[in-house]
């Protein structure tokens, strides 16, 4: 697990635009709060998008960019976000590449089959580069205000 204080692992992702987003595009501009989700049209991950997105303005007003990532395709990230009307990046780690640096993502075994799916988790990584909050085992009705509040701590 990572956790508070260390570097944040840097990454390349398409969106849902098929734009290629490093998170060191961000650094020394901007804070991320990097949320990881088991995937788009869930009810966790609607709920979540939507306080996440509902906050954007806010976060963007803060120095603050939100990247949401899920296993999920670019274009099902791409329907999910006109469907809900999301504000902000979503990413596909369809090969879990990076969910496994974030150490976010989990074997299970079902009727015989290996699956892997995201534990929802949430990294607030401030201008440097350094996770100033590391949330694994999230719940996500409230999640984006509770990031929101810390966020405004960062200064």
């Amino acid at each position: 697990m990572l956790k508070n204080g260390e570097i944040a692992p840097d990454f390349a992702l398409h969106d849902a635009r098929m734009q290629l987003i490093r998170l060191s595009d961000y650094q020394g501009q901007h804070h991320v709060v990097l949320y990881f989700f088991s995937r788009d049209h869930s009810p966790g991950g609607i709920t979540e998008a939507v306080e996440f997105s509902d906050r954007a303005e806010t976060f963007k007003s803060l120095g603050t960019v939100v990247l949401g990532v899920s296993l999920d395709d670019c274009l099902s990230h791409e329907a999910f976000q006109d469907e809900h009307g999301i504000e902000f990046g979503l990413l596909s780690d369809a090969e879990g590449e990076v969910s496994r640096l974030y150490h976010v993502l989990r074997e299970t075994a079902a009727v015989g089959m290996v699956k892997y799916a995201i534990e929802r988790s949430t990294f607030v990584i401030d201008r440097q580069g350094v996770i100033r909050h590391a949330f694994y085992h999230v719940l996500p009705k409230g999640h984006a205000a509770e990031i929101l509040s810390l966020v405004k701590q960062l200064g």
